[in-house]
């Protein structure tokens, strides 16, 4: 079965990326609700390859969830927009699949 690309934040953030055919939403309402949403995914997994989420959602996370997110390979957690840094990507990337493909 194949991974699916799945998408976390506001209900104008998911929207975009629904329109784009991105079918796995989870649109939420506060941080709060975006904490339980995004635990309740790394523990279950849910068939999920890619979790798309916004930069400050990200940081806005209690330490010891954001720490699980961030060292997260399945599913990856990439983060867009204001927050998110590139080389974050690039040692994710890097960790999921053992090389650097910016060298």
């Amino acid at each position: 079965m194949s991974k699916e690309i799945g998408v976390i934040g506001s209900p104008d953030f998911v929207l975009g990326f629904n329109l784009a055919g991105v079918r796995r939403t989870f649109p939420v309402a506060d941080g709060h609700e975006f904490a339980k949403v995004l635990d309740g995914i790394l523990h279950k997994g849910d068939n999920l390859g890619i979790l798309i989420v916004q930069g400050p959602d990200m940081d806005a996370l209690p330490p010891l969830l954001r720490k699980k997110a961030s060292e997260s390979l399945e599913p990856v957690i990439v983060a867009m927009g204001e927050g998110a840094g590139q080389d974050d990507l690039r040692e994710k990337v890097k960790r999921a699949i053992g090389i650097d493909i910016v060298k």
